[in-house]
């Protein structure tokens, strides 16, 4: 999971190190190409592509392309807004819908009621629209550096509070699936008294 997360983030580390070493345009450039390898190193080894790897990648190649062609930075300020809202609109509907993607992508991990599922659900929807305006509202308001930035220590920070902050949540509705959970449940018959004829 760590080293998941170490990968899906590189892009953003790469872009941030090239904005700082470059400017806007090469850190772009440098974002899709880091994009496209990591599909493709994937493809290579034969691993899985989600469809959020998907969905992120086309998002960067069509936003970042556009501000690399117009030569114009608010493209690709856009991007994380584009991939959050899209997020949000694929867990809302999914709930809508009665289906939970969350469960169907950690359900082997822990073992929740169906209404924490749905909450859980709701919870990232919410928290990938809230993520979405503040990324606009930091484009927009600030110097580019200041968001970039932001796009790396900020956004990830967050996330990582969030997680934190859901894992507490969880810790309370968690239920024990374990056959030795089962088992101490379960009054053995030595531990009735004999009945009396």
């Amino acid at each position: 999971m760590k080293n998941k997360w170490l990968f899906d983030l590189l892009p953003v580390i790469l872009f941030f190190a090239a904005f700082k070493l470059a400017d806007i345009y090469i850190a772009t450039a440098v974002a899709i190409a880091a994009s496209v390898l990591q599909i493709g190193w994937l493809l290579v080894k034969k691993r899985p592509v989600d469809a959020m790897q998907w969905v992120g990648l086309a998002i960067i190649v069509v936003f970042g392309g556009m501000t690399l062609l117009l030569h114009d930075e608010s493209f690709i300020k856009w991007k994380p807004t584009i991939l959050y809202w899209s997020f949000a609109v694929a867990l809302g509907v999914a709930s809508l819908l009665g289906k939970l993607p969350l469960k169907q992508l950690m359900g082997q991990q822990m073992q929740l009621p169906e209404t924490i599922w749905k909450r859980l659900n709701l919870l990232w929807c919410a928290f990938f629209a809230i993520m979405g305006v503040v990324n606009l509202w930091v484009a927009w308001q600030f110097a580019t550096d200041t968001w970039v930035n932001f796009k790396l220590f900020g956004t990830t920070g967050a996330t990582f509070v969030f997680i934190i902050a859901q894992g507490f949540y969880l810790s309370a509705h968690l239920q024990d699936p374990s056959p030795a959970a089962v088992t101490e449940a379960t009054p053995s018959p030595d531990e009735h008294d004999t009945p009396k004829a």
